[in-house]
């Protein structure tokens, strides 16, 4: 893929995953979720996934440095077991 296309890729992703933290932070949790903690640690996850986008666009990989794909991966298991949590407090299993 083109070199420029790919970089300006991954800083739309992190410009999204930026505006996703902005929504999250301001964002009025319904009763099921509003209790949990969970929901206060959610921007600062889509933030830290944003700046693994912008350090990627300038490794190159998303595999390298190695402490870049441990982040990466922290981050989307921070995310499943948010999103676990809220199904669970939802009723919905």
């Amino acid at each position: 893929m083109n070199d420029a296309f790919v970089r300006g890729f991954n800083l739309g992703e992190a410009v999204l995953w930026g505006v996703l933290a902005l929504l999250t932070l301001f964002w009025r949790a319904p009763d099921r979720f509003a209790g949990t903690h969970w929901r206060r640690f959610l921007p600062v996850g889509f933030l830290i996934f944003g700046v693994t986008d912008l350090i990627e666009r300038e490794t190159g990989a998303w595999w390298r440095p190695w402490w870049l794909l441990m982040l990466k991966t922290a981050c989307v298991a921070f995310f499943f077991f948010t999103w676990r949590r809220w199904r669970i407090g939802s009723g919905t299993r």
